[in-house]
């Protein structure tokens, strides 16, 4: 087995491990973000997004340790997309974000796993590697909406603190767009 790929052997019997309880516990959280967001409980929305932060790296220490599991590898980044998508649809709904970057954020993930999905049918199955600029991109992804709960849940505004939004808006604008391009070409180009 290379170095860095998950040990899916370890561990992979038992479905109810403590890394795969976190994620579930991450997952089950999306709709009281849904529900903070909507309800303009920006604080609560901010910490509890924060939470749900460390709980994801809490859980893949802890499944490093034990051994990943079957459910945990698939889990994981369901509970991840979901819970950004769910904040970056729900902030442009309260005028927090543009919904156009909301538009751009999951029109970017349909095409991604729309494509993934359209060529297993179809019987070539993709490899899933995260590209650099993907990794990147999810993480001022999250930035961006961290950065917009804390100025919305503890009401900081300003010149500077607009200015920073925007500019952080547009770089996560571009990543996403970067790195959505970047996975089509590589598909379309067998890489």
């Amino acid at each position: 087995m290379p170095d860095g790929a998950p040990n899916l052997s370890r561990g992979s019997a038992g479905l109810l491990t403590l890394p795969n309880l976190i994620t579930l516990a991450r997952l089950c959280a999306v709709p009281l973000a849904f529900w903070l967001v909507i309800d303009h409980a920006m604080g609560a929305a901010f910490g509890l997004f924060v939470a749900a932060g460390i709980s994801d790296a809490v859980d893949g220490w802890l499944a490093r340790r034990a051994g990943v599991t079957r459910l945990g590898a698939m889990l994981d980044p369901v509970a991840d997309k979901a819970l950004l998508v769910t904040m970056y649809v729900t902030l442009a709904a309260v005028h927090a974000l543009p919904s156009w970057l909301a538009t751009l954020v999951v029109f970017r993930d349909l095409v991604i796993v729309g494509g993934i999905v359209v060529l297993s049918q179809l019987g070539q199955p993709v490899a899933i590697r995260p590209l650099f600029v993907s990794k990147v991109n999810t993480m001022l992804q999250i930035v961006l909406v961290a950065f917009t709960l804390f100025l919305a849940g503890f009401a900081l505004s300003g010149p500077a603190a607009d200015s920073a939004s925007l500019v952080l808006t547009w770089i996560v604008a571009a990543t996403t767009l970067v790195s959505g391009v970047a996975y089509v070409w590589r598909v379309a180009h067998g890489r």
